[in-house]
């Protein structure tokens, strides 16, 4: 059955995803910036902010792959020091990049420190060049699929702190599950893509929340159409999956908030919670300042 297209949220919520830190300044300035980053993102009333989880930088976003990409876990872990409201992630962490055990421990520790505001983006990685230029093992994108499903019930199981026994996966081995202390907030899951058989899946079975690309309302319909069918497969409360889309199809500025909060009115009739945008200028602070009217803007949609 398609969604429902009065299905309008009263609130959508605005996210910041930070992809680039060739930041105005030089190196030395990119710290500044990110700490007032979070202060604008938090300032604005913005409930999500993330950074990538890449190790060179990626095409899409214009540069080239030697431009300034910082480790994302490390970047997180100083925003939770210069933050105090906004959930922070990785959208998404490549489950390529760290064995589950370490990432469910590294996520647990930004929850804590941030006082429970961390969530798990979780992907299956895609960039082989960032592999194979540091040795990262890239196998194929089923193996990959499988490992990101082993990856997502390390987690859960990490995460009760009733179960720190064995898991024994095709992938993956663990003689203890332990994880001490636990999360002050079980971390959310965010599942990021949108492949119809696979990911879509992943999301109704293991996923707290999916994140789209605002390709078309109509795209986005049936991407969700497909979830919800999904759902109904696993027997899953398909309304208490959070939906996210990023929002760069165009990507907005500040000089046209008004059409991007015209644009996503679509998005919110077919409930979609959170629209997500990416500042890629030397100084994503003062874009962040520039995009803040959105906010109260989405949040009168309803």
């Amino acid at each position: 059955m398609p969604v429902a297209a009065d299905a309008l949220y009263a609130v959508m919520d605005l996210g910041f995803h930070v992809p680039i830190f060739d930041i105005d300044g030089g190196t030395t300035a990119i710290a500044g910036e990110l700490a007032e980053v979070g202060a604008a993102a938090e300032a604005a009333g913005a409930t999500w902010l993330s950074f990538m989880d890449h190790l060179f930088q990626i095409e899409p976003t214009g540069l080239p792959a030697e431009a300034n990409m910082l480790e994302g876990y490390t970047t997180l872990g100083y925003l939770a020091a210069h933050t105090s409201s906004v959930s922070l992630g990785l959208l998404v962490t490549g489950v390529t990049y760290r064995h589950p055990g370490l990432l469910a421990k590294t996520v647990t520790t930004l929850d804590v420190l941030s006082g429970g505001r961390a969530v798990l983006g979780m992907g299956a990685a895609w960039f082989e060049r960032e592999h194979r230029g540091l040795g990262v093992e890239f196998p194929s994108l089923s193996e990959r699929f499988e490992r990101l499903e082993e990856a997502l019930q390390i987690c859960d199981q990490m995460w009760d702190p009733a179960n720190n026994g064995p898991f024994v996966g095709k992938h993956y081995r663990l003689e203890e599950t332990l994880c001490s202390p636990q999360p002050i907030n079980r971390p959310k899951v965010m599942i990021g893509g949108s492949g119809e058989r696979k990911t879509l899946r992943l999301v109704a079975q293991y996923g707290d929340a999916c994140n789209l690309f605002a390709s078309s309302p109509e795209d986005v319909a049936h991407k969700l159409d497909v979830l919800r069918r999904h759902c109904d497969a696993v027997g899953r409360d398909y309304d208490s999956i959070r939906k996210t889309l990023l929002a760069n199809n165009p990507r907005p500025t500040p000089d046209n908030v008004d059409e991007f909060v015209f644009q996503m009115a679509d998005y919110a009739r077919l409930g979609v919670h959170t629209a997500i945008v990416t500042p890629t200028t030397g100084a994503p602070a003062a874009w962040i300042d520039g995009m803040s009217p959105a906010v109260s803007k989405l949040a009168d949609l309803g």
